[in-house]
C-alpha cells in the first residue's frame, strides 16, 4: 500500500468528537516543547485555539491531560494522564491500521490514478 490512503481515527464520547489525531499530534507537541504557546505555533494555530484545545481536553478526561507550571514562563507538560491517552490513541491507531491493512490496499487499488480528472 502507498501513502495515498491511510486510516485516521475520531474517538466520539457522549456522541461528540473527543479525540483525533490533529488533538492527540497537539499534546505530542506540548510534550515536546514544554509549551502550550509553542506548541500551538508549532502546528499553526493561535494561542487561543490552542488554549481551547488543551482546555476542552481537560474537561474531558476525569483528571487533567495538561498541566502549567506555576509562575510566568513556567511552561506546561503533561500529566500521566495525558500520557496514558496519547500512548492508548496511538496503540489503538496502529492496531486499526493493521486489521485494516488488507481492505484498505484493495479500497486503493480502486482509486483513480493520481491527479486524473473526474468523469
Amino acid at each position: 500500500m502507498s501513502d495515498r490512503m491511510r486510516l485516521t481515527l475520531r474517538v466520539d464520547a457522549d456522541g461528540k468528537a473527543a479525540l483525533g489525531h490533529g488533538k492527540i499530534r497537539l499534546l505530542e507537541k506540548l510534550a515536546e516543547t514544554g509549551s502550550i504557546s509553542a506548541a500551538g505555533r508549532a502546528m499553526g494555530m493561535s494561542y487561543r485555539r490552542t488554549w481551547l484545545l488543551v482546555d476542552s481536553l481537560n474537561h474531558l478526561f476525569k483528571t487533567p491531560v495538561v498541566a502549567t507550571r506555576p509562575g510566568g514562563g513556567g511552561g506546561a507538560f503533561l500529566t500521566e494522564t495525558g500520557e496514558a491517552v496519547v500512548k492508548l490513541y496511538r496503540d489503538i491507531e496502529q492496531e486499526a491500521a493493521q486489521a485494516t491493512a488488507a481492505d484498505l490496499g484493495r479500497l486503493e487499488a480502486l482509486l483513480a490514478p493520481a491527479g486524473a480528472e473526474c468523469p
